[in-house]
């Protein structure tokens, strides 16, 4: 099963108004697991990004003057996202934007959902979580994940956090036994893009009988609150 954890940033907020993309940050899991794959662009969207898009994410107009038009990476970013289950937080936002851009690039080309399956996390974390703050930020509070370095909003590395708590969401220790991490702490500016990632051989640590009541203790105060994905997922 190949998966794409993929995130955007934008000048705004609205393609219809004429909004573009200026970042994409992708990476694959295949069978749950990080195969160091990953697609990472920055993009000239030939326009100016708004104030308040500024304060979300750093990225500066002058920092994109020389970066590529989407048209110019349509066709990579299409290849390395066709055919797999895509893993978007607030998919729609980002699904829009991305059938904008194709729309420019070719008003013949297929949207995203033709050639991609789509799974909306914050409609599933609404679904766990019931009542609950379901932002990334509070996702990763919620699930253990560090995002400490996290002073704006990037794609890469918005993309990886969601793969962790994604992991973590639906049954996976990816945020505690994660196989690839992020080594750069962002830049203040959040201008350049994170390291490489590197592997780990981490030692398993079984949990003891005591750990083990205590974690089915809390499962059961989880589905008293609303569904627990663990609990369904047991034998």
């Amino acid at each position: 099963m190949r998966q794409i954890i993929l995130d955007t940033e934008t000048t705004g907020l609205n393609p219809k108004e004429g909004h573009r993309i200026i970042e994409i940050g992708a990476i694959e899991l295949v069978n749950r697991k990080f195969t160091g794959k990953r697609y990472h662009q920055y993009i000239n969207p030939n326009r100016e990004v708004d104030e308040g898009a500024l304060a979300v994410h750093g990225i500066t107009n002058n920092f994109l003057k020389d970066k590529p038009t989407f048209n110019e990476v349509a066709i990579s970013f299409m290849e390395f996202v066709s055919g797999a289950e895509l893993i978007i937080h607030n998919a729609p936002f980002d699904i829009g934007f991305i059938d904008h851009e194709l729309t420019l690039f070719n008003k013949k080309s297929q949207t995203i959902t033709e050639v991609c399956r789509v799974i909306d996390t914050l409609v599933m974390a609404r679904q766990i979580h019931v009542g609950q703050r379901n932002s990334l930020d509070a996702l990763c509070k919620r699930y253990g994940v560090d995002n400490a370095h996290r002073e704006y909003h990037g794609a890469l590395l918005d993309a990886h956090l969601l793969a962790q708590v994604y992991l973590a969401m639906t049954g996976g220790q990816g945020c505690l036994f994660d196989e690839l991490q992020v080594e750069e702490k962002i830049h203040h500016q959040a201008l350049s893009a994170p390291k490489e990632m590197i592997q780990y051989n981490l030692p398993v640590i079984k949990a003891s009988s005591e750990e083990l009541e205590a974690h089915e203790a809390q499962l059961k105060k989880m589905l008293e609150k609303g569904k627990c994905l663990w609990l369904q997922l047991s034998p």
